[in-house]
């Protein structure tokens, strides 16, 4: 019988992404990067182990949405998470 594969903290290879936010539906855009610092792109996935990358999101101020999302884009976390107020 075979055992699952656990990462070790030891084990794991960062990288950095950059990643152009122009054009980009904002939705679709969170979810990508979200998967990148998760690290759930990686074979070497464990969950309870950081095994994310870095990300760098460049041109933050031109991604889309559609008109049904009224809202407003309140700043920026330094984990690259959006604040947003519903209005």
């Amino acid at each position: 019988m075979s055992t699952t594969y656990m990462a070790k903290p030891n084990e794991i290879e960062r990288k950095w992404y950059i990643v152009d936010a122009t054009g980009k539906t904002l939705g679709r855009l969170a979810s990508e990067v979200a998967s990148i610092i998760r690290g759930k792109h990686k074979p070497l996935f464990t969950p309870h182990i950081d095994t994310g990358d870095f990300v760098v999101l460049i041109n933050a101020e031109n991604f889309t949405h559609t008109n049904s999302k009224h809202f407003f884009v309140e700043g920026v976390t330094l984990c690259c998470v959006y604040l947003f107020v519903w209005g």
